[in-house]
Order: C-alpha cells, then structure tokens, then sequence
C-alpha cells in the first residue's frame, strides 16, 4: 500500500479553531500577496522631475504682508478727551467713537538696531581654566599658605585685644554722679504766713523738763499699748 502525499497547507478561515503546528507560531488567517508585492504608497511625480527644474526657472512671487488690525491708543485718545474737556465716562467713550486713534505700525524687523560691531579675531565661549600647578600639590604648598594665613590672623586678633585692654574707660556724668552724688538740700514744710512764729496759747506742763519727761516716757511704752498711736490699753503679755 503506497503512503499518502502529505496535504498542502490550506488558509485557515476559522483562526479559533486553528491548531498550532511543532516549533513554529500560530498561522494567521489573513491571505497576503506574493513576493513580487511592493508594500507602501506609490507616488508618481508630476512637476516633470530633474528635467524640468534645470530647463525652468520658477520664481516665487513675494507675498503681500497680511493686513493686521491696529490696537486702539487709549493714551492718546484720553490725552485728547482731556484737553477737549471731557471728565466722565461717559463722555470719553463718546470721544472714542468720534476720534479713533490707531496705534503706529511697528516696523516688521525683529532687530530694532544693527548688531553690535565684533573684532574679527574674537573668540566665542567660556575662558579655560589654568593649569593646576602639580608641583604646589605634591610640596602641600597650599597646606603651607592657609597654616600661615590662621597664624597672622591670630596674631592679629591678639594684638587687637591686647590695644582694647589697654585703653582705660573714660568716666561719664553718670558714673560720676553714682561715685559723688551731689547733696540733697531738705526742704521744710511749707506754712502759711500768717501761723509762723505763733507760740502755743495753752501749755499743761509746769516746765519744759516736765514736757520733755513726760513725751519720752509716752514714746517708750508705745510699743507695750495698743491702738495706731499707741495711746490705748497695754497689751497682754
């Protein structure tokens, strides 16, 4: 019995139930064209190519500036509102129908001034840094430098605060006045005139020993009464 040819691969037009084949990716259900298929667009020239752009010469017309619209001078058309003798709102934005004052077109160049003039043989950028000196680095010479540097300004330091302990402190009105206040004149009280130099019209002491006697006994027992002035009863021990 002779084997059967194997079957020629079929589109599959149901890829849900298609089965993948052994070491190779799912076939896909879509037909494609043959190998002598160009893919892409297909642009076909129509200016006449190399040809006609070396027999003729087509000039591009300039095109007119578009037309823009003005902004309004407000600055100008109130300065005139203004010396009209117009004030209110009302009465400026009628000026403004009437006179209406365009700002002036600017000039279309982007650079208002010529460049500045440059010598020819300027060169553009940033300067190089100089060479870092190896030798200093090897030496410790900026070790060095910055140790005596800290040593000068110490000895500055120091000899600023040996010339601010010499000056001596100047003495002012107030520490004057704290050393040797100025005395103090006591003033007496004031009485009217007219009770000054009046001696006493009632006196029940038989002598001025006796009144002396008896305020000094009365200043003694003060504390031993009671009563602000101490006129009152003795107290309890």
């Amino acid at each position: 019995m002779a084997a059967a040819a194997p079957r020629a691969h079929r589109p599959v037009h149901r890829p849900l139930r298609a089965q993948p084949e052994l070491g190779k990716p799912r076939r896909s259900s879509y037909t494609l064209p043959g190998p002598d298929f160009t893919y892409g667009l297909c642009i076909r020239g129509t200016d006449g190519g190399v040809p006609e752009a070396i027999g003729h010469w087509h000039a591009m017309k300039p095109r007119p500036p578009s037309l823009r619209e003005r902004p309004r001078n407000y600055i100008a058309m109130n300065r005139g509102a203004l010396k009209a003798g117009y004030v209110t709102a009302r009465e400026f934005n009628l000026y403004r129908h009437v006179k209406d004052i365009r700002c002036k077109e600017e000039d279309g160049s982007r650079f208002k001034k010529a460049p500045p003039s440059l010598p020819p043989d300027m060169t553009f950028g940033i300067t190089a840094r100089p060479s870092t000196p190896i030798f200093d680095l090897l030496q410790h010479r900026y070790q060095e430098v910055w140790v005596e540097q800290q040593r000068a300004a110490a000895a500055a330091r120091q000899a600023e605060k040996k010339e601010l302990q010499k000056k001596k402190v100047c003495e002012t009105r107030t520490t004057l006045l704290r050393k040797h206040p100025p005395p103090v004149k006591v003033d007496s009280l004031w009485h009217l005139p007219q009770f000054q130099k009046v001696a006493p019209h009632l006196s029940t002491f038989p002598s001025r020993d006796a009144h002396k006697k008896a305020f000094s006994v009365y200043h003694s027992e003060q504390p031993t009464r009671c009563g602000p002035l101490g006129q009152g009863i003795y107290i309890k021990a």
